[in-house]
């Protein structure tokens, strides 16, 4: 019995199996473990019956069926509960051995952990694992990052069990330490993006173009078979349609408060750390933030006026105006993630392949799109790109999509829809765009009552200061980026 299993696996949940039996059908030996054992017992009694998956009643049990280097792979809630299992983990191993982070962590705690486990000879994983349920169980997207030396060890398994876009696996090694972890991070607040997108549009289509869920439905239905064809706008046309026992529509039952599990604050965290401009996806974490407010705005809707809805357009032709809005506010929210990966990049010292990146979200993963292969051509093009919008592919489909762009939001506006993220991926457009922005005026304000400081366009690099008022000294504060 001893040493056969390629993997362990901790963490009998939903995710957890799926993945053993994925790894299985790809004829991988995998050993499973659960804190509770009776759930290891019910898996192989149930749903892992008839396969070569193995069951371990401890620790030490399931370390001694591994084949070495040993690979060991958690999917348990993140947070203390993954620190909880290295510190059991960590005696049982031998140097060389790895273990795999595969839950939702943080990527400051996968640089902590990749470096403690370094310093005692073991290798370090931390692996975004995107595609929920369905994806764990047909392919994944997977996004490892941490100890280099690890990846040649764990390769055959992780592209063997990903999902595949035309024969590629959706899976590479991403870069050090928390560059996995980081990655998965920004694919979630792209996905939050996303998805606040699409219910804008929604939000358009039902309020001021008066449609019915049918009708919806079947504008996204024609949507996805175009240049917008995603996983997120294909769900879109089930749930729009989607009738409850009673024959009515569920959607409109359901209670308008979104939740969220965090990822995508931290995204907008960590844009506002490194002083990224990630506006879209910072609004759609907002918008969640209001939609939660649904007591209060009960309340306010009763008190606070807004304008009548008067649509009196054509809708066909207003509706190819809004699905260029969505298409553009799209291009802008992924170059905004592209944007900020760059930024970590340099700051960590990661070594990371944006057109790798692309391809691993084509498939498998919630925001997996056509539109992805389009972002891995740009950077095939050139790996130094700055922006996705500099790329002549965007470029284009931006300046075609701006007059539509434009009349949408100037009618949302005009109506009282509120678009937080369709209108602040345009004022985003035309902030970059722009030579000239009012921010000399800021600088001029904060050296005016702080001695802050300014640089003249003749000169960059060089600080003045300037006693504004004739009364105030010339001692300049020192300078620095806040």
């Amino acid at each position: 019995l001893c040493c056969r299993a390629d993997i362990a696996l901790i963490g009998l949940a939903v995710m957890g199996q799926n993945i053993i039996l994925n790894m299985n059908d790809h004829g991988f030996v995998v050993c499973a473990y659960n804190r509770t054992v009776e759930k290891v017992d019910r898996f192989l009694a149930n749903e892992a019956k008839g396969t070569k998956i193995i069951g371990a009643k401890s620790l030490e049990d399931m370390v001694a069926k591994l084949k070495k280097p040993r690979r060991v792979m958690m999917l348990v809630k993140a947070g203390s509960a993954v620190d909880a299992f290295i510190d059991k983990l960590v005696p049982l191993l031998e140097a060389g051995d790895i273990i795999i982070d595969g839950g939702n962590s943080e990527y400051t705690d996968s640089i902590r952990r990749c470096k403690s486990l370094d310093e005692k000879g073991l290798l370090f994983v931390g692996s975004g694992v995107s595609g929920g349920e369905d994806g764990a169980r047909y392919g994944p997207s997977l996004m490892p990052g941490g100890a280099p030396a690890a990846w040649p060890h764990i390769k055959k398994i992780f592209q063997g069990i990903a999902a595949k876009a035309d024969g590629e696996p959706c899976c590479d090694w991403v870069g050090e330490d928390g560059a996995g972890h980081y990655v998965k991070m920004v694919h979630n607040g792209i996905e939050y993006g996303d998805m606040q997108l699409i219910c804008e549009t929604y939000h358009i289509m039902r309020d001021m173009l008066k449609m019915d869920n049918d009708e919806i439905s079947g504008v996204f239905a024609e949507w996805n078979k175009t240049e917008l064809d995603s996983f997120l706008i294909e769900i879109t046309t089930d749930i729009t349609k989607f009738k409850d026992t009673d024959g009515n529509h569920l959607l409109d039952k359901i209670r308008d408060a979104a939740g969220q599990k965090g990822t995508g604050k931290w995204t907008a965290i960590s844009a506002l750390q490194f002083g990224m401009p990630l506006t879209l996806i910072g609004e759609s974490v907002f918008a969640r933030c209001l939609s939660a407010l649904k007591d209060e705005r009960v309340v306010a809707s009763k008190q606070l006026s807004g304008p009548e809805v008067t649509f009196t357009g054509d809708k066909a032709t207003f509706l190819q105006d809004l699905k260029q809005a969505l298409y553009a506010s799209k291009i802008i929210s992924y170059a905004q993630g592209f944007m900020l990966m760059r930024e970590a990049a340099k700051e960590f010292k990661w070594k990371l392949n944006y057109g790798g990146i692309a391809l691993m979200w084509r498939g498998g993963c919630i925001i997996r799109s056509a539109f992805l292969g389009k972002i891995k051509d740009a950077f095939d093009k050139n790996a130094n790109l700055t922006n996705l919008l500099m790329d002549d592919f965007f470029k284009a489909a931006i300046t075609n999509a701006q007059p539509g762009w434009r009349r949408v939001l100037s009618a949302a506006v005009m109506n009282g829809i509120p678009t937080p993220c369709l209108s602040t991926a345009l004022s985003f457009y035309d902030g970059y765009r722009l030579e000239k922005l009012p921010a000399n005026l800021i600088q001029a304000q904060r050296d005016y009552f702080g001695a802050h400081t300014y640089e003249l366009l003749s000169e960059p690099g060089k600080f003045h200061h300037t006693n504004w008022t004739g009364h105030g000294g010339n001692i300049s504060s020192s300078s620095y980026n806040a």
